[in-house]
């Protein structure tokens, strides 16, 4: 999870093999404060938190095409998902979150993520310039 200056909000701890986003977001127990803006993409289909305003893509109806205000949504909460991308990317700058770790010590994998994270929230504190949050229409 990022906030709204593309930081490493939130982080879970890592899981083996492949298990599904949502899975490990029920499973995790979030705390998130009340009236927070949270946007998810349509992975996390049926995630709700208590108090917290969830915006997620519109997905199109079967057999039928979505609005052109619908579109639009979608199209403002696709350029908010970039900055997401565009912060997984940060991290992954540091090639060893990417690359294969070779070293099976227990919770070592944790804290090379928490290291990368701290390491691209510092860089962007030296970045000229930063995100505008596009508005979104009513939904």
């Amino acid at each position: 999870m990022i906030n709204a200056d593309s930081k490493v909000a939130l982080l879970t701890p890592s899981c083996e093999g492949s298990i599904h986003d949502k899975r490990i977001a029920d499973t995790i127990g979030y705390c998130v404060p009340s009236g927070t803006v949270l946007y998810q993409d349509t992975g996390f289909q049926g995630f709700t938190l208590p108090g917290i305003n969830i915006i997620q893509p519109k997905k199109k109806p079967k057999g039928r095409e979505l609005t052109l205000e619908e579109k639009e949504n979608n199209r403002v909460i696709s350029s908010i998902r970039t900055q997401v991308e565009h912060a997984i990317a940060g991290v992954k700058r540091y090639r060893i979150v990417k690359d294969k770790l070779r070293n099976y010590k227990k919770g070592f994998s944790d804290i090379i993520m928490e290291t990368c994270c701290g390491l691209h929230n510092f860089r962007l504190n030296f970045r000229p310039w930063c995100y505008q949050t596009p508005m979104i229409k009513s939904l």
